[in-house]
């Protein structure tokens, strides 16, 4: 089952749960499902946190999308840095 890992730094644990929480359903609809979060113990200004998906491709896809729509908005954003797993 293929899973993606987000890596964001600079943004405060408790900010990023609440913006996944509400942002669960948006999830849940393009088949990504929190399993993790975590703060890095060497990094506090690092937060881990892992979804499971259905299908790098299509969700690769959306992520693209969003962060492109996201960089036109705001060229400076701090958005999360992406790993596909397998």
């Amino acid at each position: 089952m293929p899973h993606l890992l987000a890596k964001l730094k600079n943004v405060p644990l408790t900010i990023i749960k609440e913006t996944l929480e509400r942002d669960k359903a948006f999830h849940a609809e393009n088949n990504m499902f929190l399993e993790h979060i975590w703060q890095n113990a060497d990094d506090q200004n690092e937060v881990l946190f892992l979804f499971r998906i259905d299908a790098i491709d299509r969700t690769k896809n959306l992520i693209d999308k969003l962060h492109s729509d996201a960089l036109k908005q705001d060229p400076s954003a701090n958005l999360p840095e992406m790993t596909y797993l397998k």
